[in-house]
C-alpha cells in the first residue's frame, strides 16, 4: 500500500496550522525581533522539541486516552492557559528600546537554554497542538497504517515544524526588517503579549464551559 497521499495530506494540514498565527509565532517573533537571530533560532529549535512530545504520545495511543478522559484534557488546558497568560504578561510589560553598543545588547539577550526551553514549553503545552495531533492521529492517519510509517510521518512533522519558525526567524531578522522595526519591537512585544493574554482568556473560557456541561 502507498501511503503518499496519506503523507500529503498530512504535510498540507500540518502547512496550514503551522503557519497560522496562534503562540509558537507569537512566542518566536517576539524573540526574534527583541533579542536577534540567534534566540528566535533557539525558540524555534525548542519549538520543533516540543513536537516531539505531542508525537510520542499519539504513537502510543495516549491522544485518545486524552481525549477520552476530561479531567486529563482540562488540566492540560488549564495549565496550558495560565502559562501563556504568564508569558503574555511579560511581554506586555516590555519597556521601549534605547540606542545601546553591542556589549549591551548581548548583556540583555536570553540565555540560549532558556530561549530553547520558552520554545519547548509554549509548544508542550500548546493545546492547539494538542488537538492539531489528536485529530490527525485519529481520524486523518488510517489505523492500519504501519507503526513504522506513522514514526516517520512524526519525524517529518518535527523537521518541517523547526524548518518553518527558522524560516520566520531569519525572515524577521533581516537587516532591512531588524534595523527598522528593533527599535519599536516593544511595541511588538506588547502585541504579541496581549494576544497570548486573550488567548489565555479564551482557553479559560472553554474551560468553564466545560465545567458548567459536566
Amino acid at each position: 500500500m502507498s501511503y503518499w497521499s496519506e503523507f500529503l495530506t498530512i504535510a498540507l494540514i500540518h502547512l496550514f496550522a503551522v503557519a497560522s498565527p496562534g503562540p509558537d509565532f507569537a512566542v518566536v517573533s517576539r524573540y526574534a525581533l527583541s533579542f536577534g537571530r540567534k534566540a528566535g533560532y533557539w525558540v524555534a529549535l525548542g519549538i520543533a522539541a516540543g513536537i516531539i512530545i505531542h508525537v510520542a504520545y499519539s504513537l502510543v495511543g495516549v491522544a485518545l486516552i486524552i481525549h477520552q478522559t476530561p479531567w486529563l484534557y482540562q488540566t492540560l488546558l488549564v495549565v496550558g492557559a495560565l502559562y501563556l497568560g504568564f508569558i503574555g504578561t511579560q511581554a506586555i510589560k516590555a519597556k521601549p528600546r534605547t540606542t545601546m553598543s553591542s556589549d549591551e545588547f548581548e548583556a540583555i539577550k536570553p540565555k540560549k537554554r532558556k530561549a530553547f526551553i520558552v520554545g519547548f514549553i509554549t509548544n508542550g503545552l500548546n493545546v492547539k497542538a494538542t488537538l492539531f495531533f489528536l485529530t490527525l492521529f485519529t481520524t486523518i492517519i488510517a489505523p492500519e497504517t504501519p507503526f513504522s510509517v506513522k514514526f516517520g510521518y512524526g519525524v517529518y512533522l518535527v523537521i518541517a515544524t523547526g524548518a518553518w519558525f527558522l524560516f520566520l526567524t531569519w525572515l524577521l531578522t533581516q537587516p532591512a526588517i531588524f534595523k527598522r522595526v528593533w527599535r519599536y519591537s516593544h511595541w511588538v512585544d506588547r502585541a504579541m503579549g496581549l494576544a497570548l493574554i486573550l488567548l489565555s482568556a479564551k482557553l479559560l473560557w472553554e474551560w468553564f464551559l466545560l465545567i458548567e456541561l459536566i
